[in-house]
């Protein structure tokens, strides 16, 4: 396994770029796709609610995850934002490369 995420956030459509923005331009983030207008429908405080929002997919790595999650939150709106992270398995090498060479990692062979 490699150290790449994935990761999701959901959002206001207001809040996407003020989210996107500073997680690129931190180096948090490598990429971050904006996704929407999507509709979510949840569980919150007993109610069955529905929102349109949007997705963000931000392409990371884990040795930036505990400051990329404390950014989010800083920033977001919500109370209790998604945040969800998956590990990358595998990608396209060169991809792989740029997103390493962009985040100041090590970087894999291409």
């Amino acid at each position: 396994m490699t150290g790449e995420l994935i990761v999701f956030v959901t959002c206001p459509a207001a809040l996407a770029d003020k989210l996107a923005r500073p997680l690129v331009g931190e180096g948090l983030a490598a990429c971050v796709n904006i996704i929407g207008p999507i509709t979510s429908v949840f569980s919150w405080e007993g109610k069955v609610c529905q929102e349109s929002e949007e997705l963000l997919i931000i392409k990371s790595h884990r040795r930036c995850w505990e400051k990329l999650k404390a950014r989010v939150v800083e920033l977001h709106s919500y109370t209790t934002p998604e945040i969800v992270a998956l590990p990358i398995e595998d990608g396209y090498k060169p991809y792989m490369h740029w997103l390493n060479v962009v985040l100041q990692g090590e970087a894999h062979d291409a």
